[in-house]
């Protein structure tokens, strides 16, 4: 066929097709021989009709899931889109958002809305085990398309999110709306309404849930190329086209030059176009690691040596003089060696979604920094040993310098409770933790919310069973992966990024 199959319906196996068929083809499967039948065409679905060559006919239920063809990914993002602009504006007349945030182009928007959106869907939702329920298409054709995107339909790199979302779906439901209300209050950055409810640690691990899938689907680049038509087609609803811009844009994407050969990404369904052979690693660098001492946050260190990342041709990093903004990159960027070292992962992950790769080897270089390089006054200690404080940033990165900080001192905090309680297991006999909370929070920031949901799935003492309500890791991954967002769309970290890029494809190289 021509254009992509979207939609896919499995006829009793009992009845016959009354219409001609346009093609057909024939698979071998341990159990059955079946014959797959292209019956009815539209402009964007065809609806296949499968029926058994075995006596006495399978049921429909028993037909093996390759017979079944997924919806595309182009048409679940026009769904995903076409959602997210009407929980963007339902949330703007529920005063959940107003036209000033939607405007902006704060970072921590790019998580808000696919949140939104998923919460929204949540509540919609009428099936069990739960699926997405798909905006109606009114085209011509139509009348056949899925309703629902379900874990028999649902693409391969979408699976993951699914499952997260619909493990929420009955917990939502189950809240009470002034709890359902607080949830999409907590999703948005505000304060629940009903702080001291019993349901709220369920609220927040939730909305860290929720969050956590969103900070994925805005990575790919297919979301950040129409998040800023969402944006403005939220601020225009209810009534004349507003005043107002949405100003976001998405961030830069790598492409190589001409005289770099490109090679298609074995994964067609990475989360960017960006691919490339990169040169060879440059050696490593003698940048300095700061020295260790009992007023640094240094929950754990490791002692593998710093990825050389050339410094910028206007950059002055060496120099004490360097700019605030060219201090911080640099360092983060200085540790990016002992991420990947640590972080098998990510190296894989950098030849097939090179994107990918870099916004989590970002993020857990920010949680490396703000562990080893933060002290206890809140000064960073960062390459060749420079010292910069709070009172030297301007105004424009002080945010990003207090938060880079509070992460490092929740990091030490979350290591000492996790100290305590794996003492207090000792001592009443209970089982401690396969994986304290910073571990967790690493995988999370190396693989992604579905390997929390995969570790949930196999979670056995109520200690355990208690944190993954509360979704506290997650919840911390979700601050660390915030910072890194909003950090790497500084135009500061755009200008290098470029260079980055190619010295960690040349790691995988």
């Amino acid at each position: 066929m021509s254009r992509p199959i979207l939609a896919v319906k499995a006829i009793d196996l009992q009845e016959e097709a009354s219409n001609s068929c346009l093609t057909s083809q024939s698979f071998q499967d341990q159990t059955l021989l079946a014959h797959v039948e292209l019956w009815i065409e539209g402009p964007n679905y065809a609806v296949l009709a499968v029926r058994a060559e075995m006596h006495p006919p399978i049921p429909a239920t028993c037909i093996p899931r390759s017979v079944l063809v997924t919806l595309s990914e182009e048409f679940i993002q026009d769904s995903f889109h076409s959602y997210l602009k009407s929980s963007l504006s339902q949330a703007k007349g529920e005063r959940l958002l107003d036209a000033d945030v939607l405007a902006s182009a704060e970072s921590d928007l790019m998580i808000t809305g696919p949140a939104l959106c998923l919460y929204f869907a949540a509540l919609r939702c009428t099936t069990n085990p739960p699926s997405v329920p798909l905006p109606r298409n009114t085209k011509s054709g139509a009348r056949n398309q899925p309703t629902d995107l379900s874990f028999e339909n649902c693409p391969a790199p979408f699976i993951s999110f699914l499952k997260v979302w619909a493990n929420t779906v009955p917990k939502i439901q189950g809240l009470v709306p002034e709890a359902q209300h607080d949830l999409a209050r907590v999703i948005c950055g505000l304060e629940p309404l009903m702080p001291n409810a019993p349901s709220t640690p369920l609220v927040h691990g939730i909305a860290a849930a929720l969050r956590a899938v969103a900070i994925e689907i805005s990575q790919r680049r297919s979301f950040q190329d129409r998040y800023a038509s969402d944006l403005q087609a939220a601020l225009d609803a209810g009534g004349a086209p507003s005043p107002r811009k949405a100003s976001f844009v998405p961030p830069p994407v790598y492409v190589p030059s001409p005289s770099t050969s490109r090679s298609p990404s074995p994964n067609p369904s990475t989360r960017s176009s960006i691919e490339s052979n990169a040169p060879p690693l440059p050696a490593r660098s003698s940048y300095e690691k700061p020295p260790r001492s009992p007023g640094m946050l240094s929950p754990s260190s490791s002692s593998t040596s710093y990825l050389a990342v050339p410094p910028s041709p206007t950059s002055s990093i060496l120099n004490h003089d360097a700019p605030a903004i060219e201090f911080i990159r640099e360092t983060l960027y200085a540790a990016l060696g002992d991420v990947l070292a640590q972080h098998p992962l990510l190296r894989r992950l950098l030849k097939q979604d090179p994107a990918r790769a870099y916004f989590g080897s970002v993020a857990l270089a920010i949680l490396d920094v703000s562990t080893r390089c933060i002290t206890a006054d809140g000064a960073v200690i960062g390459v060749r040993g420079k010292r910069l404080t709070a009172s030297e940033c301007p105004p424009q990165l002080l945010p990003f310098m207090k938060e880079l900080v509070g992460i490092g001192h929740a990091a030490k905090s979350m290591e000492e409770e996790d100290n305590e309680d794996a003492i207090k297991a000792i001592q009443t006999g209970q089982d401690v933790p396969e994986q304290t909370r910073l571990e967790r929070v690493k995988l999370v920031l190396e693989g992604g919310i579905g390997y929390e949901f995969d570790e949930l799935s196999r979670v056995n003492t109520e200690r355990q069973r208690r944190r993954s309500v509360e979704g506290r890791a997650v919840a911390f991954a979700n601050r660390v992966n915030a910072l890194s967002l909003g950090m790497t769309r500084l135009r500061a970290f755009r200008e290098r990024q470029d260079q980055v890029f190619k010295v960690l494809a040349g790691v995988s190289s």
